[in-house]
């Protein structure tokens, strides 16, 4: 066994798409794969287990469609997963995974015996699509279905009934699992609810397009890391130099604003030791920073 230090190397993307029906979840993934392609849609595979709706979107370019048929069990997923990794896709669309849950739900209620002890039977097959996923060498995009609910919101003094979604139809913590979480509105507009690419945290709401997934792709190929990020400032020696690691690392300036102060203080006490006439009375530069 050997210690070694974290590293990215062009990361392949694992994330999902959550949403009610009719927010746009198909559309939206499509468009990220054409980024994430470069727009080379021969490159990209849906896996549909929505009755046809890959194909409504065929004016976007020459994609490829695996229709999934009932039963939606895991292995006819991982199978799908097969088939698309031995055709050389770099982006497989799993559109979607809520059916998987639900088949599994279904199946979990036919066993007989103890509906505890019988999750000992569902969980390995749980496991074992969630690794398929998470391990094969392409880019996954998952959709998921949202329970649907609606809210009476008021407008021009009435109350008007508006569509919502809710809770993910998929095991409990499975977004945790993913990379990055789109949660999408009936209006397509879409929030990252998880995001460790640190591309989209904290961000105003948006709508998709192939731009984002040019930019989940940059940094796919980028081979750094936020560990690499907190080196390169921890070596950083001037304030200049650490300017520009600000400027580079605008999209995780949350995730590193604690690095950046700390190495700023460290800069300015040992600029204070060399050169103390660089210091008012007072304890502050005379310049600022």
């Amino acid at each position: 066994m050997q210690l070694r230090h974290s590293e990215r190397k062009k990361a392949k993307i694992k994330m999902a798409l959550q949403g009610s029906s009719g927010s746009g979840k198909t559309y939206s993934a499509l468009l990220l794969a054409h980024g994430l392609t470069n727009g080379d849609f021969s490159k990209v595979a849906i896996i549909d287990t929505e009755n046809g709706s890959a194909d409504l979107y065929a004016h976007l370019g020459k994609y490829n469609v695996l229709t999934l048929p009932p039963p939606f069990t895991p292995e006819n997923y991982i199978k799908a997963i097969d088939v698309c990794i031995n055709s050389s896709m770099e982006v497989i669309i799993i559109d979607s995974i809520s059916h998987c849950w639900d088949y599994l739900l279904d199946y979990h209620s036919s066993l007989s015996g103890n509906s505890f002890t019988n999750w000992g039977k569902i969980t390995p097959l749980q496991k074992a699509f969630t690794d398929k996923i998470l391990q094969c060498d392409a880019h996954v995009i998952a959709t998921m279905r949202t329970k649907q609910d609606y809210v009476l919101n008021q407008k021009d003094g009435k109350y008007i009934p508006e569509k919502v979604g809710l809770k993910a139809v998929q095991k409990d913590g499975l977004d945790y699992e993913f990379t990055i979480v789109f949660d999408v509105d009936i209006k397509h507009f879409a929030i990252s609810s998880k995001d460790r690419t640190g591309l989209f945290m904290g961000k105003p709401e948006f709508i998709i397009n192939s731009q984002t997934g040019r930019n989940i792709l940059e940094w796919c190929n980028s081979g750094t890391n936020l560990q690499d990020a907190r080196e390169k400032i921890k070596n950083c020696n001037s304030i200049q130099a650490l300017k520009g690691l600000y400027s580079h690392y605008s999209n995780w300036r949350e995730l590193l604003e604690y690095d950046f102060k700390v190495q700023k203080d460290k800069i300015n006490t040992n600029e204070l030791l060399i050169n103390p006439k660089s210091f008012n009375t007072n304890g502050t530069t005379t310049h600022r920073n």
